[in-house]
């Protein structure tokens, strides 16, 4: 990864302003084709991120309505995740690991967990994620690596960290940064937030479009965030091959049944049909009959 970048302070950014995105706003967007793409790939997992302390579907943890939705939606030709400065505390050459704890160090446990797309909502395997924070204390570590580390996206486009949650220091509200890169790509810059903090108001750097999904889970806190990056994709295959009832902008229910291909296929789950969801290519939404 490339470790240059910026050196302006944390408190002196620009690019967000100071108010959370509206609930009710959030709550009311539809659900959208990479919501569907993501329970397919949790679905279809070897290795369910649940297994590893986190949740399994990404920015789906929001049951009481009061964290925002995914933002960039990533529905075809929608920005991608906003960048932010690097800040004064970025290393490089970060250990590669998954886990950021340490024996000893005190913090509540926190789990992050997501997706990284690109810009046809299909998920890019291999893309290099570095972290780095602050401890419970809301201190850097500038002469080793103490909460920092970077890991690599799997097959599924996924990826999973375990920290603890950051500490506040002045000027900022409590953030996470990382810098994310797709192969033979720019790097992405970036700082993850939480939700409902009161300092989300007066941090000129904060971004609600950057605000994870977080919830208390049975040994800390599990967080959610999808990243999109600025990553042009074919968005799949085409029309449905003659002689198939299966088609693109269909809305399929569970028990549906459908031919693609010269075969028969059950739906799984409710869902809309979108190019690169046919029966074969997508077996959390559809089996074959």
């Amino acid at each position: 990864m490339d470790g240059a970048g910026t050196h302006d302070t944390d408190r002196n950014g620009t690019g967000g302003n100071g108010a959370e995105a509206p609930d009710a706003q959030e709550g009311a967007r539809l659900v959208g084709r990479k919501t569907v793409l993501r329970a397919a790939l949790a679905a279809t997992a070897a290795i369910p991120l649940a297994l590893a302390g986190g949740p399994a579907l990404a920015r789906t943890l929001a049951a009481s309505g009061t964290e925002p939705q995914l933002t960039p939606p990533c529905d075809d030709g929608d920005d991608p995740t906003p960048e932010q400065i690097e800040g004064p505390y970025f290393k490089p050459n970060s250990p590669q690991r998954t886990s950021l704890l340490e024996p000893g160090l005190p913090g509540t446990r926190l789990t992050v967990s997501g997706y990284v797309f690109g810009r046809a909502c299909r998920p890019l395997s291999g893309v290099l994620l570095d972290f780095w924070q602050a401890d419970n204390n809301g201190a850097y570590d500038n002469t080793g690596f103490r909460f920092r580390g970077h890991q690599y996206t799997d097959s599924r486009g996924a990826f999973a960290l375990t920290t603890i949650v950051p500490g506040l220091y002045p000027g900022r509200t409590r953030h996470i940064h990382v810098k994310v890169q797709a192969p033979n790509r720019p790097v992405l810059t970036t700082q993850l937030y939480f939700p409902n903090e009161p300092r989300n108001n007066t941090d000129t750097i904060f971004d609600p479009r950057l605000l994870m999904t977080v919830r208390d889970g049975s040994g800390g806190r599990e967080a959610a965030f999808d990243f999109v990056l600025d990553v042009a994709q074919d968005p799949g295959p085409g029309p449905t091959p003659p002689g198939g009832t299966w088609a693109v902008g269909t809305a399929y229910r569970t028990g549906d049944q459908v031919t693609y291909g010269g075969r028969g296929y059950v739906c799984l789950q409710p869902h809309t049909a979108q190019p690169g969801w046919e029966p074969p290519a997508v077996p959390a939404l559809w089996r074959a009959v």
